[in-house]
């Protein structure tokens, strides 16, 4: 009896949905996936790229750009626009098998075709009912009822809306809008965010009822095309080592935002166009239309006997957080050639296979390639090659990013550094350093990662082997001349990264106050690190896949800290890893430095004492690379002394006080009749140690925050908007390091923070974004507001 109850029960809720579920068919006729395969001609006064793409940048493509853009609808180009939308996410950290790759312009071309990948339409795809265009379009409907139901002005929002990273996302399909109304009437777009201006919806408003009219993608001016045509001569020649190259090339600049330096430069009218280029596989050589393969990776077996490296446009919105972009010029080339061609004599003999287990491992992919040559390559742009995993798609959320800690400087062992023996000694060490993307992207957890948990106690024994053989008397110790120095004039030689609980970022220097940690990188590890989180990282794959990877990562970690160990006096080492890793496992702690990671030499390095070893070696390498350091986060470029000293002084806020403080945060300093001072506020959050995958909370130690001020915008995620008069700094400096409880901290919202709720939320953000690309015309790009607080 309750069985049929039951079933009866799910047949009158199933008759509900249905009551408020449209039947659009019956409203306007039948719907045609292909209405968009071909762009509707422009008839009126609107373009696209001129009228419309500003708005949705500005408003939609803020939280609606790349993969964690929600409900996968990419609104940063008119081709993501008619593509739609879909109910799978791209993150997902628990399915079982692999997910099919739906990557724009690269897994289908036309919006017919998404449509049998599962997408469904934002735009109306009934032909011949006016009425439709806007009745159906979901963009005008979900502006609707942003109108109808508009949110409080300048206090949070309510808890109806899951504003968090993780939540479950509801994307309603055109038949499903008046149901997905009548159950969250707040939940119109932007979401969780004020309306649009009403000159911005009459506009988009036009534009949909005029059935969304597009003039095709900026045509290349002639010169740009002859640059792509030299490029792509360049990275297709004939020989056997011309192609190993290419292909070496392909696999560290496939997510390069790539263009030509001497159109884009770092100052210039502030109208230039901006044109980026994608590098990508293609079944057709230069001079013929692109067809891009499309694999998971890029050493996936590409199904053709020879690949062509094609050049072709970024049409999409730069968004921040994926924009990586890498200059090519005469200098660039004129490099390469004398890396990979002018610098000794040597053959290759064949190419190697596409198979799993080859291609995902570098060091026998490329060992005939100069190791010399392939480090330096990714040296020359060491900020790039790190912020491929920083804003490459693996790193998305808390378990991706807690790997590592929230400030460390990065530096690099010498090219000159190498030896034969070095050469050597990786060649004999390759079958260890195989990597997780071997098992492809459907993937077990356990099994693989014994073996590979093996496979690194065996390198890290073979690597301190070969470290005893290298520094034996009466060899010296290790000494600051092995570390690259930017040959005098690359401001790569020393990075930062940031982490901000769920997304990092990556900046040229040392920036900030000396952190806790740092890494120093080889050719293997840098490597290693690419083809983990980058080249070999399937955002597709299962949770195996996903597992892997990351708990792979800790041994990157571990490597990076172990080789700064080795500079520091042998007494002093375990203490530093002690302290780094404090409550962790004394097995863990071997893999850093004890019985696998072992180092018996004494460091040639001049300490002098008088604070921890660690601490003075930063000290000691800051001051020695910094001429080539960039100084654009340092508040010494602040030039009125009084702020200077102000914000310096809200720098030195540390302790538990930060607990109630955001990640990143913005902060505008504004003076009567001068220019605003922008600074970003970074809290570095104190822990123990990084080795928990979960329950990072047990491992927080409060008292050790500490807040960064740096200058202009750093981040792309930014948490929070604050706006103080200079004369309130005092006052706001005090009341930061006064929180002691959430109420506290929505007092200091209230009297300096930009909610996401307030009236003027749109027209900070526009003075942020506008700032921000006058300050990096090449590296800026809009920034996501998907993790803003709402406090």
């Amino acid at each position: 009896m309750r069985r049929w109850w039951l079933v009866l029960m799910l047949l009158l809720a199933g008759c509900a949905a249905g009551l408020v579920r449209e039947d659009l068919q019956a409203l306007f006729g039948p719907s045609d996936p292909k209405r968009f395969d071909t762009p509707t001609p422009v008839t009126g006064d609107l373009l696209y790229h001129r009228d419309v793409q500003p708005i949705l940048d500005q408003r939609c493509v803020v939280c609606h750009a790349c993969n964690d853009a929600p409900c996968q609808l990419k609104l940063s180009s008119w081709d993501g626009v008619v593509r739609g939308a879909s109910k799978e996410p791209v993150y997902n950290g628990a399915r079982l098998l692999e997910a099919v790759p739906s990557r724009l312009y690269i897994d289908a071309q036309k919006p017919s075709e998404w449509r049998s990948k599962g997408f469904f339409p934002v735009l109306n795809e009934h032909r011949g009912a006016p009425a439709a265009e806007l009745q159906v379009a979901t963009l005008a409907r979900m502006l609707d009822m942003k109108g109808r139901h508009p949110l409080v002005p300048d206090a949070p929002v309510p808890d109806s809306l899951d504003l968090s990273l993780g939540r479950e996302q509801v994307c309603p399909a055109p038949e499903e809008v008046k149901s997905y109304e009548q159950k969250n009437p707040l939940w119109g777009m932007p979401f969780g965010l004020p309306a649009m201006s009403s000159a911005e919806e009459y506009t988009l408003r036009r534009w949909l009822a005029q059935g969304a009219p597009y003039e095709g993608a900026p045509v290349l001016p002639a010169e740009t095309l002859q640059k792509v045509a030299k490029w792509e001569n360049y990275f297709n020649g004939d020989s056997l080592r011309e192609q190993l190259v290419s292909r070496y090339m392909y696999e560290h600049l496939f997510l390069a935002h790539l263009y030509f330096d001497d159109e884009l430069a770092v100052s210039g009218p502030a109208d230039k166009p901006r044109r980026f280029f994608r590098m990508v596989r293609s079944t057709t050589p230069p001079g013929q239309p692109v067809q891009e393969i499309a694999t998971r990776r890029p050493f996936d077996d590409p199904g053709v006997k020879r690949p062509w490296y094609r050049l072709v446009p970024v049409i999409e919105s730069i968004s921040n957080k994926s924009h990586m972009p890498y200059a090519l010029g005469e200098a660039r080339m004129k490099r390469w050639n004398e890396l990979f061609y002018g610098s000794g004599v040597y053959r290759v003999e064949s190419l190697p296979p596409y198979t799993p287990e080859t291609a995902s491992n570098p060091f026998q992919t490329f060992h005939e390639l100069p190791l010399k040559a392939r480090y330096q390559f990714m040296l020359d742009e060491a900020q790039f090659t790190i912020m491929g995993f920083i804003k490459g798609p693996v790193c998305r959320g808390q378990t991706a990013l807690n790997v590592i800690n929230d400030h460390f400087w990065v530096f690099f062992f010498s090219p000159e550094h190498f030896g034969e023996d070095e050469v050597g000694f990786l060649k004999r060490e390759s079958r260890n350093l195989g990597l997780p993307a071997a098992q492809g992207s459907d993937s077990l957890v356990i099994t693989p990662w014994l073996k590979y948990a093996y496979n690194e106690r065996l390198y890290l024994l073979g690597k301190s082997a070969y470290l005893d053989k290298v520094y034996a008397p009466p060899a010296p110790g290790p000494n600051l001349s092995q570390l690259w120095d930017g040959d005098g004039r690359n401001p790569n030689a020393s990075l930062t990264v940031y982490r901000h609980f769920d997304s990092a970022t990556v900046l040229k220097g040392t920036v900030g106050e000396k952190p806790k940690t740092a890494w120093v990188f080889g050719y293997p590890l840098l490597e290693r690190v690419h083809y983990l989180l980058v080249a070999g990282y399937d955002v597709y794959g299962n949770v195996g896949h996903q597992v892997n990877t990351r708990l792979y990562m800790d041994f990157m970690r571990m490597e990076g800290e172990f080789n700064f160990l080795t500079f520091l006096p042998k007494a002093s080492r375990a203490a530093a890893r002690d302290d780094w890793y404090r409550g962790a496992d004394n097995d863990i702690k071997d893999l850093v430095y004890g019985k696998y990671a072992r180092f018996d030499a004494e460091t040639a390095v001049p300490f002098k004492g008088g604070e921890r070893p660690e601490q003075e070696l930063m000290g000691m390498l800051a001051r020695k690379l910094q001429a080539v350091s960039p100084t654009d986060q340092a508040l010494s470029g602040v030039t009125d002394l009084n702020l200077r000293r102000e914000l310096e002084t809200l720098g030195r806020v540390q302790g538990s006080a930060l607990s109630w403080m955001p990640e990143s945060a913005f902060l505008r300093v504004e003076r009567n009749g001068q220019p605003v001072e922008s600074v970003s506020l970074l809290r570095n959050t104190g822990r123990a140690n990084p080795t928990r995958l979960l329950r990072e909370e047990k491992a927080l130690l409060p008292a050790e925050n500490s807040l960064d001020v740096l200058r202009g915008y750093v981040g792309a995620y930014p948490n929070a908007f604050f706006r103080v008069e200079a004369a309130d700094l005092p006052v706001f400096r005090a009341a930061v390091a006064g929180l002691r409880s959430e109420a506290d901290y929505q007092a200091l919202v209230t009297r300096f923070g930009v909610r996401r709720t307030s009236n003027g939320f749109w027209a900070f953000a526009d003075t942020v974004h506008a700032d921000a690309l006058r300050r990096d015309p090449i590296d800026g790009g809009l920034f996501d507001f998907n993790r803003l607080e709402n406090r």
